[in-house]
């Protein structure tokens, strides 16, 4: 659903397999491709889900204290598990070994100590947990129901804050707790539905936010050295906009927060705390993503949402420039990291072509350093394909966005079956980057179209709102277009087009199934909303925070009940006719397995054909790789059947 607060790294990984947030690059740059369709079919290689999971998923770029290891979480093992890598060799110690994934939050400033974090079963009860440098593990906010998030060390490292629900399961309170002894003391009792933004290095101010619609938020500042602790709000306004927290500057002086009040893109600005002066910081022609700095502030970074690409900048702050880097393979960078002494970068390196590959640079030198090699040595990337950006024109006029994938196979004289792709969300948006998932289905042969339709983030809060309470309708008819329009590529088999998509991209799926019935030759619905009238009244309750914007956007429950229910494919099943497949996770919290129970039996009962892969030890989105690779299999088996054989 369509969040106004900013999601974790956490959320990100755990959805990467079936979700459009991607991972990233190899050493190589790309190939540009072959010109001749028939040498294409010739020399092409296929490959395997398990060849194409083969390939490792990582994240984190933690420096230790001394800049001599870097912490990650790697799936390499099937799942995600810590590993320290080592910054010169790039050899990897495993760290944990759990039976559910683990993901890095950083070392300790001064010691070797880790913090981590990880649900069960992807219930998304995500605790905080240290592990000792002699291996042994503690949980910091144990609780059956407990969900806690880590908010930062204070600059002499003497504490560290996280988050908790474990007072109020609606609520995230804020804590400090002892670097040395564990203990937990409150800071801040959260009864106003606010959520913590940012903590000042010191530990003395702290911004929260709060979500008042979806398209309104304010920004507040709590002084922890006044009695009242009450928070004070820095972002008047009258016109609704967005206000939410980004960071503090390194010598405690400044908040930086984004804002969209200046115009269409989300820009960064700067709130001094001594004069309550206001001033610009960072603007660009996309949504400007995040800003942080290194430790002692003499680095910017900051990240800019650019037409479904994120283009990372890094700043100078002593001379104002960009740095320069050293030459690099084809990519994006991302996770961008410092060590203790500034004297070295961390950073990953992302493409379509290749997933994400961990570097290490001395800064300033010519050179950097890969320290992994992420994609199956089966696979020769120059069978991979790169995206294009393309725009069309919906029912209304209005321009479209989506990435292009265009298998190598296909020509005027091979026409291939396509897919299109949604994203999750509401809100959500397909990217650039490597996806296992998508490549393969591509090296198979299968166009996939992942369209932005309206309601999309990154392209401009009209845009943004556009599908607001208007879900299944204007939507699903940008959907139905970018169909038109993969019909006009005279590479494409017309006759042969699908829909698949996860979570919002899932309701999406069996909306165009139900609501469209002739349109799409197949549909694969991946753990997707069927029926909002009980989604909307079974929310986890650590999204009360932000439950008045997704009414804003979806409909409150208690009005729009009738409109929720004439919008939920569940309750059109008997239109849909065409072969449907249904992926789910049992332990999944925001779409109940009962909704894909549900939808499975009543399109059964059509005398359709329906497939259904049920995994037990899931939640929203897939963390093992095992389950990926099954997943991956299915969908393949599920379209040469019903969708390349027709």
């Amino acid at each position: 659903m369509k969040q106004i607060i900013k999601l974790t790294i956490i959320t990100c990984a755990v959805t990467l397999a079936l979700s459009g947030c991607s991972e990233s690059t190899n050493s190589s740059s790309y190939t540009a491709p072959l010109t001749s369709s028939k040498a294409h079919v010739k020399e092409l290689s296929t490959y395997s889900a398990e060849t194409f999971f083969d390939t490792t998923s990582i994240m984190g770029s933690s420096f230790s204290p001394h800049g001599d290891k870097i912490l990650v979480s790697s799936d390499e093992s099937g799942i995600y598990s810590l590993y320290e890598v080592n910054a010169q060799t790039g050899g990897k110690t495993r760290l944990t070994d759990f039976t559910d994934s683990t993901y890095p939050i950083r070392y300790f400033p001064n010691d070797e100590r880790v913090l981590f974090t990880k649900d069960t079963g992807g219930n998304e009860r995500f605790h905080i947990y240290v592990r000792e440098t002699d291996g042994t593990v503690k949980d910091l906010t144990p609780g059956d129901e407990t969900r806690a998030s880590f908010a930062g060390f204070t600059k002499n490292a003497s504490q560290f804050f996280i988050t908790s629900n474990q007072r109020d399961a609606k609520f995230m309170d804020l804590y400090r707790v002892n670097s040395k002894t564990y203990k937990v003391t409150p800071v801040y009792q959260n009864t106003l539905g606010l959520n913590v933004g940012a903590i000042s290095p010191n530990g003395r101010f702290i911004a929260l936010s709060k979500s008042n619609s979806n398209k309104d938020s304010d920004t507040f500042i709590l002084d922890t050295y006044t009695k009242t602790l009450k928070p004070q709000l820095i972002s008047k306004h009258h016109t609704p906009a967005q206000y939410s927290p980004e960071t503090f500057s390194a010598d405690n002086k400044y908040l930086y927060y984004s804002t969209d009040a200046k115009g269409e893109f989300s820009q960064v600005w700067r709130y001094d705390l001594a004069s309550g002066e206001h001033s610009p910081a960072l603007a660009d022609d996309w949504d400007v993503s995040f800003i942080y700095f290194s430790t002692s502030g003499r680095y910017q970074v900051s990240g800019v949402n650019a037409d479904a690409s994120t283009k990372v900048t890094v700043i100078d702050t002593q001379t104002n420039k960009e740095i320069a880097m050293p030459k690099l393979p084809a990519g994006n960078l991302r996770g961008v990291s410092f060590s203790a002494d500034e004297q070295s970068m961390a950073f990953y390196l992302n493409s379509d072509t290749a997933p994400s590959n961990l570097f290490v640079w001395q800064v300033g030198s010519n050179n950097a350093q890969q320290l992994t090699n992420t994609l199956s040595k089966k696979i020769n990337q120059n069978d991979l394909v790169q995206s294009t950006i393309v725009r069309f024109k919906s029912f209304d006029g209005l321009e479209i966005p989506g990435v292009l994938y265009k298998p190598k196979q296909a020509s005027s004289t091979n026409k291939v079956p396509a897919l299109i792709w949604v994203h999750g969300g509401p809100g959500g948006q397909s990217r650039t980057g490597y996806s296992a998932m998508q490549q393969h289905l591509v090296n198979h042969g299968y166009a996939i179209f992942a369209v932005n339709n309206r309601g999309s983030s990154g392209y401009g809060k009209t845009f943004f709102h556009l599908d607001d309470k208007k879900h299944g309708t204007d939507d699903l008819q940008d959907i139905v277009y970018g169909k038109k329009h993969l019909q006009s590529l005279e590479w494409v088999d017309t006759d042969k087009i699908g829909i698949m998509g996860g979570s919002y991209g899932g309701f999406m799926t069996a909306a165009a199934l139900a609501f469209e019935p002739e349109e799409f030759k197949v549909g694969i619905n991946i753990f997707g909303v069927t029926n909002w009238v009980r989604t909307l009244n079974s929310i986890p309750p650590w999204w009360e925070s932000f439950k008045k914007s997704l009414y804003d956007e979806m409909g409150d429950p208690a009005t729009d009940g009738d409109r929720h229910r004439a919008i939920s494919p569940l309750f059109h099943a008997k239109n849909i006719i065409k072969p449907l497949m249904v992926i789910q996770g049992a332990n999944d919290p925001r779409v109940l397995q009962v909704e894909s129970d549900e939808l499975v039996a009543a399109v059964k009962a059509n005398g359709v054909p329906v497939e259904y892969v049920l995994f037990d030890d899931e939640g929203h989105g897939f963390s093992k790789k095992e389950n990926r690779i099954t997943a991956s299999n299915a969908y393949l088996k599920f379209l040469e059947q019903y969708l390349k054989a027709e």
